[in-house]
């Protein structure tokens, strides 16, 4: 799978762009600030229906416009596939697979498989467990359907119980047989999701040690614990029993939203005791991993983006990341980075085939200094 070209109008900084791109590595260049960021970010658009960075379709506009265009060819298996994405102030979000319109952005999900690499990554290690969840379950979203399903239902009726829990605040009342329905199905729901968290996390792990050796040169030993109260015995009594604590916090104390992975390093959480060179190495193998995931379950190579991914590395990681690189493990790839010199140093020393790009507030060029 690749993607040939690009076609943006009113995207973020880019009033209109178009670009043609290597099979390989293409990597744009260029001061910060400039759009690098947005093009990749238009890319993940594509592949899942949705920015990497700002929630809402609607910061994705172009300043003092009303609509957005994104417009890509990629060739999957052997066939064209072109893929629009639009949207407009007030309207639906639309989607077209050479031309015919999706209703369901979710069915779109997984066909395209991509992984983003990004500064703002080593969140998933400094902030809380929404995070950590929202990794993981983004993972198991693009590779299993039935998966998608069970946590959109579980967030819907964890969204009803709440609602019904600030109406029984409100009232002093607990009504035990109005809100059991909602109960049922969290519980059912949260047993089947933490199930698959915790399989899947079995077969993710191995390959994260393993990529992570590899770019610290098997200096320390990681791990990951995956922390749930859904799988014990009695968490259908104790979600019950939680009831009281509930009505007090008005919202649902217990379920999967309420799960973490906790990463480890030599066996401390590497939230506390990690540098910034081994957090940024735990990231970028957990990555790859993801990476190695969606080729093994998908059968082809999933994109990948990489964005200012040199910096807080020493040079001993940049090397050994940039061998997995030269050794045609990966697909086609993005890269930005503000300085060019070095990215183009970086590339010709592992005598990668690469494609470079000027861009210059909105503005791409073909770069061949």
């Amino acid at each position: 799978m690749h993607l040939k070209n690009i076609r943006l109008q009113q995207f973020k900084n880019y009033p209109k762009a178009e670009v043609q791109f290597s099979n390989e590595i293409n990597c744009f260049v260029g001061l910060n600030g400039s759009g690098k960021t947005n093009l990749l970010d238009a890319i993940h658009y594509l592949c899942l229906t949705k920015s990497a960075l700002n929630g809402m379709d609607n910061l994705n506009i172009l300043h003092e416009r009303d609509f957005f265009t994104v417009f890509g060819d990629f060739e999957l298996e052997g066939k064209e596939l072109e893929i629009r994405c639009i949207f407009e102030s007030g309207k639906k979000k639309q989607l077209l697979q050479n031309g015919k319109a999706i209703d369901k952005m979710s069915d779109h999900v997984g066909l395209l498989p991509v992984v983003m690499i990004a500064p703002d990554d080593t969140l998933l290690i400094k902030d809380g467990s929404e995070e950590r969840r929202r990794f993981f379950d983004n993972m198991l979203c693009q590779l299993d359907k039935t998966y998608l399903d069970n946590l959109m239902r579980y967030q819907h009726f964890l969204k009803q119980r709440n609602a019904l829990i600030k109406q029984f605040t409100e009232k002093g009342i607990w009504d035990k047989n109005f809100i059991e329905p909602y109960d049922r199905e969290i519980i059912l729901l949260s047993q089947r999701v933490a199930k698959d968290r915790q399989v899947f996390l079995q077969e993710y792990e191995p390959l994260l040690m393993e990529y992570y050796a590899e770019i610290s040169e098997n200096s320390e030993n990681i791990k990951i614990s995956y922390e749930t109260q859904c799988l014990s015995e009695d968490f259908d009594k104790d979600f019950k029993a939680s009831a009281q604590k509930d009505l007090i916090l008005k919202r649902t104390n217990m379920g999967i939203h309420k799960d973490d992975f906790v990463f480890e390093i030599e066996g401390y959480p590497i939230k506390k005791f990690g540098s910034q060179g081994q957090q940024k190495s735990f990231v970028i193998a957990l990555k790859l991993a993801q990476f190695q995931i969606f080729l093994s379950h998908k059968k082809t190579k999933p994109i990948l983006l990489l964005d200012d991914i040199f910096d807080k590395l020493d040079d001993g990681r940049i090397r050994k990341l940039m061998e997995l690189v030269a050794d045609h493990r990966f697909g086609q790839l993005f890269i930005t980075d503000a300085r060019p010199e070095r990215s183009k140093q970086i590339l010709k020393d592992i005598n990668a085939d690469c494609k470079f790009f000027m861009i210059e507030k909105g503005t791409v060029a073909i770069w061949n200094q």
